[in-house]
């Protein structure tokens, strides 16, 4: 049986980036995931005809600095586009369109005064500067002072809701304060947003990410589905697969929390594994359209109007061209929520005609002759919850055993999820790993 200097469980950006700073230093790493794809989210999947698509939308802001460090690095610069995008809010039966000041300032569903608390909320959470002294609020306990109750009403509390459902009032400040600032710091010159999006996806940069670490001879193991461990008390010996055991000197989990606590659970202590489940999380449903026609001139429409089965609609070929997928357009509807929600069990059918009934009344001359092909992708794990002083119990990278380490998406806090610090992540990571011990091959 092969050894390996590093094994490493999940093809998301955090486990190939790490791989890939890994193989070009001459170490022999073996990457094992259990989808099909690469890309964890990011991954891609293509309709009947062979247009391929991401299976949840992105796209990076233009002050991110690894993924286009990343890019560069592989020789695909002239693979990104940074646009200026157009967003907007559904309220009320009514689209706001919110790209710039000057459409804030025409968002009479605030009254004026209100609207200019809306427009200094920027810069009012830019002066926090200590993430930790807000951390023991709630959102709405830190934002509802700064902007007032009917800004957080109409604005901020149907967005949270339809975010975060069960677990709205359970979200510490952080996560708003961070998304405030970030966005706050991505306008151009006129006050507009840019976004930057990678040519066929950020799948294909994964696919190409793959590439990368089979040249310099590593391995990527993918439909390979982790099932549990063997260990020696002290460190993990091997890795137990559908396809067989893999052995290396060291390991690295990069799933949510709660896989890594499915294949480490008859090897552990119950308290570490309970540690692991103490971070919840939310599973989202996103709908994947592919029309013939366009639904509007809007990239990222967020729907504050409660009983919507979804939070935003995002026209991704109002970002990217039609021309990349055969001249039709895309569109993503996102539904945050709990998997014991009874939406979760609808089968795909029966959400996309529940979705579609809702979309209907917010484009009446959306027709079902426009719908050429849909796709429905859930992710049990999409978004971790961070509850109040998350800090104080969100498990680190280290494991039980000397040899392995995790590092996932629920531990870049105060950042949220995202791909540039996945990418940010796996180099640090890499780093660590390489740290300690030489190639097996020297």
């Amino acid at each position: 049986m092969n050894r390996f200097d590093v094994v490493i469980v999940g093809a998301g950006f955090t486990g190939l980036t790490a791989a890939y700073v890994l193989a070009k230093q001459g170490k022999k790493v073996h990457v094992v995931e259990a989808d099909e794809t690469p890309g964890g989210l990011a991954g891609t999947f293509s309709f009947g005809d062979g247009v391929m698509v991401e299976k949840f939308y992105h796209h990076w802001f233009n002050n991110d600095v690894y993924v286009p460090e990343l890019v560069r690095e592989l020789g695909l610069d002239g693979d990104v586009l940074l646009l200026p995008t157009r967003t907007g809010m559904y309220f009320n039966g009514r689209m706001w369109r919110l790209s710039t000041p000057l459409d804030l300032l025409r968002f009479k569903a605030l009254s004026f005064v209100d609207r200019i608390r809306l427009g200094l909320l920027v810069f009012q959470v830019r002066r926090i500067k200590d993430w930790k002294s807000i951390e023991h609020l709630s959102i709405r306990e830190w934002l509802e002072p700064l902007c007032g109750k009917s800004v957080y009403k109409i604005v901020w509390e149907p967005l949270i809701t339809a975010k975060f459902s069960v677990f709205a009032e359970a979200v510490n400040a952080v996560w708003m304060w961070k998304k405030l600032v970030l966005r706050g710091s991505t306008r151009n010159d006129k006050g507009g947003e840019e976004l930057a999006y990678f040519k066929g996806g950020f799948g294909r940069l994964a696919e190409k990410l793959v590439d990368a670490i089979r040249a310099n001879g590593g391995e990527v193991s993918l439909g390979r589905r982790v099932t549990g461990a063997e260990t020696d008390g002290k460190n993990i010996v091997a890795l137990r697969t559908e396809q067989g055991s893999i052995q290396g000197e060291k390991y690295l989990f990069t799933p949510s929390f709660p896989i890594i606590a499915d294949i480490l659970k008859e090897c552990s202590t119950p308290d570490w594994i309970d540690s692991l489940r103490r971070v919840k999380y939310l599973g989202n449903m996103c709908l994947v359209l592919r029309l013939k026609n366009s639904l509007s001139e809007t990239y990222w429409l967020n729907v504050n109007d409660p009983g919507f089965p979804f939070v935003g609609v995002i026209e991704h070929t109002n970002f990217d061209t039609p021309e990349s997928y055969k001249g039709s357009h895309i569109v993503y509807l996102s539904r945050y929520l709990a998997v014991e929600d009874p939406l979760w069990a609808y089968s795909d059918e029966e959400y996309a005609r529940f979705a579609m009934e809702h979309l209907k009344r917010m484009f009446p001359k959306l027709d079902e002759s426009w719908v050429i092909e849909y796709k429905i992708w859930r992710s049990e794990y999409a978004q971790p919850v961070t509850e109040r002083n998350y800090s104080s119990y969100v498990p680190d990278g280290t494991t039980p055993f000397g040899n392995a380490f995790i590092s996932t998406m629920a531990q870049i806090y105060p950042e949220d999820r995202g791909t540039n610090y996945a990418i940010r992540e796996g180099r640090k990571v890499a780093a660590q790993l390489s740290a300690c011990s030489p190639p097996l091959s020297e």
